[in-house]
């Protein structure tokens, strides 16, 4: 078994493909897994099918080390960064037969259940069965299509594979040979002896990729190439490069370092380090706070989520991510810092324009702190999109409110894809504090959100769509915090 041993190369990417190590030195910023897999290696179970990071058939998994545990998840080739694999072990659909060419009982279901018909987007559901495989022994029918959110098939209806998935779960890596399973401890050995001590830099003409070791010499790597890209999941800068063909060099790519990948519990509330994925994040958001964990359910699929990161969805500014409302409105701050040191700052503050961030230059989102909510308020986030699953956000509305003998004693309300910022809508807030919580109070509020917002017209709603809808989310809000039936509630908020 190899030995761990300090990596002194700062010149290449080291990662293990299947069963080899690969040690590259030339490697493009905006090199994408999937061109590797399929024209540099010939792995053509991969499949390019929206580069988008959308249909799945490009799933693999990647496996990385986070103290002594391997975790394998899920991601889309087609969006994710050959730079950022660093340290990790990838695993494509040609891995998991055995040697003999005997199926991998998620294969062998698939074939048993005709979970196949055109056969494209195949490995691709193959994959993220696989993942869920590995990682649930005993898996609900809601984690099977939890796990399957980010793959799409036009030609089996579905049925067939969550049976397959659900036949294969009873053959466990206790009893047959998994190639994961069988080399997780020799895995695990060669991955530490890849792991950096300082900082990767590769340079090729103009063409520069940074892959930091920790967040002092991300702090470093930015003072001295400011205005470079920086990429933790790649679930928006992946589609700059395959669909907007946009320049992304230099490059910094964030997603090893294992001081941004913290999540910290404390009396006060949870601190999130910026590089902690929507997967990752889950289970202390949604413990402390339900309504935040039901929208991470509905942020892409379970591959982006397993590469997107909530401090990559803030640094990045946009006007319809999904985790800025919410966070907003739970009164979060962020962190920033560089090489001068560290600053912080309410996390609504950090919006200022369109497109434009209270982030000085060398500065980077280090860690986002989420206040505890007190027991006694009434907190819920809506995501309103065209699909229910998989989809950008036409608008999301996040509530907050206190009350106290029937009055509005404090209320904090934000949207995001109203403005062009996440943004609080204040005269809404202020309409509401004193006033009595009942229907009346919310009808005649529900005028002052024409004071806060003046929404745009695009493909993903109307303006006219925008007001209406968040209108009607506060009157879903109200209903819902005295206990109205959830069908009552979405008729009465328009949701038909």
């Amino acid at each position: 078994m190899p030995q761990a041993r300090e990596n002194k190369n700062n010149d290449s990417i080291r990662f293990i493909l299947n069963d080899s190590e690969v040690t590259l030195t030339d490697v493009a910023p905006s090199a994408t897994l999937l061109d590797y897999l399929r024209l540099e290696r010939r792995l053509t179970g991969t499949k390019e099918g929206c580069a988008e990071g959308d249909c799945g058939a490009c799933t693999v998994l990647v496996g990385r080390l986070s103290g002594q545990m391997l975790t394998y998840e899920s991601v889309n080739a087609c969006i994710r960064f050959v730079g950022s694999l660093h340290g990790t072990h990838v695993v494509t659909v040609e891995h998991l037969a055995a040697r003999d060419g005997t199926l991998h009982p998620v294969q062998q279901a698939m074939v048993d259940f005709h979970g196949s018909q055109c056969g494209f987007c195949t490995p691709g559901f193959v994959m993220s069965l696989y993942g869920l495989w590995l990682s649930n022994d005993n898996p609900s029918r809601a984690d099977i299509e939890k796990a399957l959110q980010g793959n799409l098939c036009r030609c089996t209806g579905y049925e067939p594979i969550v049976k397959a998935a659900e036949a294969a779960a009873s053959a466990r890596p206790s009893a047959i040979f998994d190639p994961i399973v069988a080399a997780r401890d020799e895995t695990i050995a060669r991955l530490k002896a890849m792991q950096s001590v300082e900082t990767i830099t590769i340079r090729d003409g103009e063409h520069c990729l940074i892959v930091p070791a920790d967040a002092a010499g991300l702090a470093t790597a930015l003072a001295q190439h400011q205005g470079a890209t920086v990429v933790a999941g790649s679930t928006d800068v992946g589609l700059w490069v395959t669909k907007q063909m946009r320049p992304i060099n230099p490059v910094i790519f964030i997603n090893g370092i294992a001081e941004l990948q913290q999540i910290a519990r404390s009396e006060a509330g949870i601190t999130i380090g910026a590089g902690v994925s929507y997967t990752a994040a889950f289970a202390a958001l949604s413990s402390a706070y339900p309504a935040l964990g039901r929208l991470i359910d509905r942020i892409g699929g379970e591959q982006v989520r397993n590469m997107g990161t909530i401090g990559g969805n803030i640094a990045n500014g946009s006007p319809i991510g999904d985790s800025p409302p919410p966070l907003i409105v739970l009164g979060a701050t962020v962190t920033l810092r560089s090489t001068e040191g560290t600053r912080t700052l309410p996390l609504e503050d950090f919006f200022i324009a369109y497109g434009k961030q209270d982030r000085k230059a060398g500065e980077f989102v280090e860690s986002i702190f989420v206040p505890h909510l007190p027991a006694e308020d009434h907190f819920a986030a809506y995501k309103i999109s065209k699909r229910r699953d998989e989809d950008i956000s036409a608008l999301l509305g996040a509530f907050r409110i206190a009350l106290e003998d029937g009055k509005v004693r404090s209320a904090r309300i934000a949207f995001g894809g109203m403005a062009g910022t996440p943004k609080r809508a204040a005269s809404v807030e202020a309409a509401l504090i004193g006033k009595p919580w009942t229907e009346e109070t919310v009808r005649v509020t529900q005028g002052a959100f024409e004071t806060d917002y003046q929404p745009l017209s695009d493909w993903r709603a109307t303006s006219t769509y925008r007001m209406l809808a968040a209108k009607n989310l506060l009157l879903r809000f109200f209903l819902e915090s005295e206990g109205e039936p959830a069908e009552l509630v979405r008729y009465a908020a328009g949701e038909r």
